[in-house]
Parts: C-alpha cells; structure tokens; sequence
C-alpha cells in the first residue's frame, strides 16, 4: 500500500487509535493535527492521499478546514468523523466533496473498509480530473493552433492546409510543439 493519510481530531486518544487501526493495516500515517488550521498546513506539506478529519474542533472546524484542503487540492480525499449523526454535516459534508461520514465510536470491522473505498473513489476523481485537464489543453492547443492559422492565411495570403504546413514547418524547424509556435504566431501577428 503506500498510500499517506493524514489524522486530524482533537482529542489524542482518537488519534492513537486511529494511527495504530491504519498501520496494522499498511497505511502510512505521515501527518496528525488537532485543529483545522493545522491540518491545512499538515495537508500543504505532506499531500496525503486521505485526511481523516474529526468535525468538531475547536479553532477551525473539520468541515471548514476541509473546504479550504479540497479547495487547494492538497489531499486526495476527506473522510469526516463525528461523535453523532447530524444532517447538516452531512450535507456540508456532501457540498464540500469529502468522500465518506462515520460516526464515533468507530466500528473497528467496517473503518478499514470505509478507508479502502474512500481511497479507490479519491484515486478515481484524480484520474478524471487529470484527464480533464488534458483534453481542456488539447482543446486550447486546437484553439491557438486554429488562430494561427488564420493570422498565417490573412498574413501570407495562404489557403488552411497551406498554413498548415507552414506551422508544422516551423515546428519541426524550430523544435518546439506545434502548439508553442502557434502561440507564438498569435502574439507576434496579432
């Protein structure tokens, strides 16, 4: 496994429990805090791929540090814990994005699992969240490349495939990706 968790609770027993629970298991438990704040700052230096995050805290709130950990995106993932059911939490649980809500005490057989899941889904998210981004930059690199094109067509009096060629030329020549030259060519002919 290999994968990094973070504890966050105020209460140092729950942490003891919590830390000894997910290494006999194989987790790595490279972080703890006791408030928000330094679970945020635990979360910038470590970049766990689970925070498992006690609600009630004093300083800053689990459900408010979380917001802001998801918001930066320096955890793969939440699993919040509370000492007792409430529906608010749980639908600020849901709105922030954490990935599972257990109540204290903890059930030994079904925290493990719980942990598993919310690792598989955290993972999952990271997956198409990078493939996101990766066809949003495809789809600026068509974009500049498409710009180019028509300041090379109206600069040079070329027709589309011949302007092409001329950027794919420059490319080639210049060893840069098609994309850079034509942002490049957007900057300079425009």
């Amino acid at each position: 496994m290999n994968e990094k968790i973070v504890i966050v609770d105020d209460e140092p027993i729950t942490k003891m429990d919590l830390q000894e629970l997910l290494e006999e298991a194989g987790y790595d438990v490279v972080g703890q805090a006791s408030d928000g704040f330094e679970a945020i700052d635990v979360c910038q230096e470590q970049r766990p791929d689970l925070v498992i995050m006690d609600i009630k805290m004093p300083v800053l709130d689990g459900l408010k540090a979380s917001k802001k950990i998801m918001y930066d995106k320096i955890a793969g993932g939440i699993l919040l814990l509370t000492a007792f059911y409430d529906e608010a939490f749980v639908k600020k649980a849901r709105e922030i994005g954490a990935l599972g809500y257990l109540v204290k005490p903890l059930d030994e057989k079904s925290f493990i699992p719980t942990v598993e899941m919310c690792l598989s889904r955290a993972e999952k998210i990271q997956s198409l969240e990078k493939q996101v981004q990766e066809v949003s930059q495809k789809l600026e690199d068509r974009k500049i490349i498409d710009i180019a094109k028509g300041l090379l067509m109206k600069e040079r009096n070329l027709d589309e495939q011949e302007a092409y060629k001329l950027l794919r030329k420059m490319s080639m020549d210049g060893r840069k990706s098609i994309s850079e030259v034509a942002r490049t060519i957007a900057i300079v002919y425009e």
